[in-house]
Parts: C-alpha cells; sequence; structure tokens
C-alpha cells in the first residue's frame, strides 16, 4: 500500500537514492490558502543536515507543487507535489550490494519481491516520510481552518524524559532546541545523551508524545473505524515506531477502574449532554472508539536506528556468515527529525477523520 486515507488521501512514491520523493494528496477541501513556503517551513524540521544531533547528509529537500492550486489556493483537485534528491552518496552503500543489515528490511524485502535497492533501503528508508510530511503540512492548514491544533515533541530519549502532563509544559518552547523537547534541562541532557552515543558509533530511541486540541466530539467509528486504532496505524507505519498508546495507555494497567474513569459533571446551570465536563482525562479524548471532545493525547515509542557505524555480524545473499561494516550518513537518534512525521500522521488522520464523519451526518 502507497496510499493513506479514505476521503483525504495521499499516495507517495519514490526512493532515497532515487531521482526524487513525490507524492499525489487527493481529497484536499477547495479554497484552502496554500504555497510553497507553508510546506516548505514543516519540510525544513524534517530535514537532514539541520544539527550536530542528526545524519550529515545535505539535502535542502525544497517542494516543488505541480498541481492542485490556482492563485493560491487549493482548487479540490489533486495535489501533486515532488522534492528532488541532490546528496545521495550512493557508493557509501556498495559493500552492502550483497548483505543484509541486522533489523533492517534488507532481508524482509528480499524474502518478498526477490530485488531489493540496497542504497539506503530504497523505499524502505526514512527518506520517504518526506511524502507525509508534505500531506500533514496541508492537512494542519485545513485543521487550523477548524481551529484544530496538532503538536508533537520528544518526550524521552533513552532514560531521560522530561514531564509527561503536557499541561505543565510550554508547547511554544518545543523549536527552541536541536532536541525538539519543551522541557529545557531534559532536552540539554537528552543532547548530550544523543552526542556520547553518536560519538561510540551506537544509536538510541526514545518516546515522541503527542496532543490534538481543539478536536470536537464525534469522529471515529466504534468498530473497526475506531479513531485511537487509525491513529495507531498511522503510527506504526512510520520507520523504527515500535509501539503507540493513548491517554494514561500502558501506565493506566495498575490502576483500578475507580482511579482510572473520566468523571462526567454538569458544566452549566442548564446543563445538556454536549456541556459535559470531565474531571480527568484518562481516556486520552477518545471513549469507545469517538472523540468526546476533551485533547486527544498519545505518546510512540520510537527504537534505536538500526545502521551502526561498528560491524555487526549478519549473512550475505547466500546464506553464508559475513560481516556488516556500515558507511555513510546517519541519524545517531531520529527522534528530533521525526516530531514533524508524528505530527503530519496525527494531522491526516484527525483531518481524514472529520471528513469522513461531516459525510455521513
Amino acid at each position: 500500500m502507497n496510499t493513506f486515507g479514505t476521503l483525504f488521501r495521499l499516495t507517495t512514491f519514490g526512493e532515497s537514492h532515487g531521482a526524487a520523493i513525490g507524492g499525489v494528496i487527493d481529497g484536499c477541501p477547495p479554497g484552502l490558502e496554500l504555497d510553497e513556503t507553508d510546506i516548505q517551513a514543516e519540510l525544513d524540521r524534517r530535514r537532514p543536515g539541520q544539527s550536530r544531533l542528526t545524519t550529515a547528509r545535505r539535502e535542502s529537500d525544497s517542494v516543488e507543487l505541480l498541481s492542485g492550486i490556482f492563485e493560491g489556493r487549493t482548487t479540490g483537485t489533486p495535489i501533486g507535489f515532488v522534492v528532488r534528491n541532490a546528496d545521495h552518496h550512493s557508493s557509501d552503500y556498495d559493500a552492502l550490494r550483497d548483505v543484509f543489515r541486522p533489523s533492517h528490511a534488507d532481508l524482509t524485502y528480499f524474502l518478498k519481491y526477490g530485488i531489493r535497492d540496497h542504497r539506503g533501503g530504497g523505499r524502505s528508508s526514512a527518506r520517504e516520510t518526506i511524502s507525509r510530511v508534505v500531506g500533514g503540512a496541508v492537512a494542519k492548514l485545513a485543521l487550523r481552518q477548524l481551529g484544530i491544533g496538532v503538536r508533537a515533541w520528544t518526550a524521552q530519549v533513552g532514560d531521560i524524559a522530561c514531564e509527561r502532563n503536557w499541561t505543565r509544559l510550554n508547547l511554544a518552547d518545543i523549536e527552541s532546541n536541536d532536541v525538539r523537547c519543551p522541557d529545557a534541562d531534559a532536552a540539554r541532557r537528552m543532547e548530550e545523551l544523543i552526542l556520547r552515543v553518536k560519538a561510540d558509533g551506537d544509536t538510541i530511541g526514545g518516546i515522541i508524545a503527542g496532543v490534538v486540541t481543539g478536536c470536537p466530539p464525534g469522529l471515529g467509528d466504534p468498530v473497526f473505524g475506531k479513531l485511537h486504532a487509525k491513529l495507531g496505524a498511522a503510527m506504526l507505519s512510520i520507520n523504527a515506531v515500535k509501539g503507540f498508546e493513548y491517554g494514561s495507555g500502558f501506565d493506566g494497567v495498575g490502576q483500578r477502574g475507580s482511579e482510572q474513569n473520566d468523571i462526567l459533571t454538569p458544566a452549566t446551570d442548564d446543563p445538556t449532554p454536549a456541556d459535559a465536563r470531565f474531571l480527568t482525562n484518562n481516556s486520552g479524548g477518545i471513549q469507545g472508539g469517538i472523540s468526546n471532545g476533551q485533547p486527544i493525547t498519545f505518546r510512540v515509542a520510537f527504537k534505536p536506528v538500526a545502521t551502526l557505524l561498528q560491524p555487526q555480524p549478519t549473512i550475505d545473499i547466500h546464506g553464508e556468515a559475513a560481516t556488516v561494516n556500515p558507511r555513510g550518513r546517519h541519524d545517531p537518534c531520529v527522534l528530533p527529525r521525526a516530531v514533524p512525521i508524528v505530527e503530519a500522521m496525527a494531522a491526516m488522520t484527525i483531518l481524514d477523520s472529520y471528513l469522513i464523519n461531516k459525510s455521513i451526518l
């Protein structure tokens, strides 16, 4: 599957070391003010080479909009776009032509298709997420008109974590440091850890947290179309993601129901169900698979990047023992550049669910 979404749809194409990464956005509402600068700001947050914490690959990741825009507004027709690759060093991967890198898609891709692009992982490369960020940028603009906001941040790197309650954080500080953590002290310690790991030729994982504010009640369906299931599928499709939770998540399993239930109280002297107030938000803004009007909170776990700049045992295409010794430029920690990707997938999921809900009412 190279298409994401039902009514708001993104189809992507391209490989890490091919000519370009691109895609087509279909189902975008007409009349939305949009130009390259709106999208470029999001791509700049994802692009490589932006700090000493990321890969040294130098790409401008400049987007070219090919269709679907007239006089600065969307027309309701497919939005075609392309981001051309420029700084790919394919020769860095020559030694990987006949060996499989541990914990990559090299072996599984080869067993499934009988062929693989060894240059940076080809289609399985995280560079494919460029197209997701473009789609997410468009979705975020549409959501903004509806009063819906989507924010994500680095909540944990290794064993270093910031405050879990997002209401105690100043989300305006997310972009104030290279780690994209709104807690300055935690961000400093996270950066130090990433740089130590990088010096060892190793990698480290962590957690990205996110919140959707202003989301109306009623998004999602009660059986197979649960909103949290859609968000989970969106996040788990991102490279290196190993887990997804919403609301209290796994922390809630040690509590009793009397501690977990989000108590409802009347909000006015002349109350209606639509005015109900929640005393807590352990449900993460979703109950029975349907949004309840509270902020939607979630967390996404990322494994350490699988490419290490140190030798590892493996096998070759003949099944014989071999050693892989990767070269090239790689992220020691994917989290700082993954923040806009998480936001993009959340934004597209929420907008798609909003359009579906609007279409059936």
